[in-house]
């Protein structure tokens, strides 16, 4: 099977011994994406704000092999508190508003930074 690592100066570089992604045959998985600036290498504030730019981050990855988030077949959505999934669910659903991918979505004790959210995906590459 074809893989090889998948980077993208647009998204946050890895702040460990992981890649930013994998494209695995017809399969890209993306690592969890803090809600980092890329170019500022900050968190944003505020659960929609850090919701919003997860997936930019995800997009970004995406885009350095030429697809999209309509190529998303699955994400994880990593929450510090639960109590904030109706917020960061109406910014989710503005990038996948319809045929949304697969989802799973947990409370988590701490994320890395401190962050309140972190998304991971997976998509398909066809």
């Amino acid at each position: 099977m074809d893989q090889h690592v998948v980077n993208s100066e647009k998204a946050p570089q890895a702040i460990g011994p992981y890649s930013q992604g994998i494209r695995a045959g017809e399969f890209l998985f993306v690592s969890g994406q803090l809600p980092v600036d890329p170019v500022s290498g900050m968190l944003v504030v505020g659960i929609e704000a850090q919701t919003r730019q997860s997936i930019e981050n995800i997009a970004a990855i995406l885009a350095s092999e030429g697809l999209g988030l309509k190529s998303v077949i699955k994400t994880t959505v990593f929450l510090k508190d639960i109590n904030d999934f109706q917020s960061m669910n109406s910014v989710y659903g503005k990038y996948f508003p319809l045929d949304a991918p697969a989802r799973v979505c947990v409370q988590v004790a701490k994320l890395p930074k401190d962050a309140l959210v972190e998304i991971e995906a997976v998509s398909f590459c066809r």
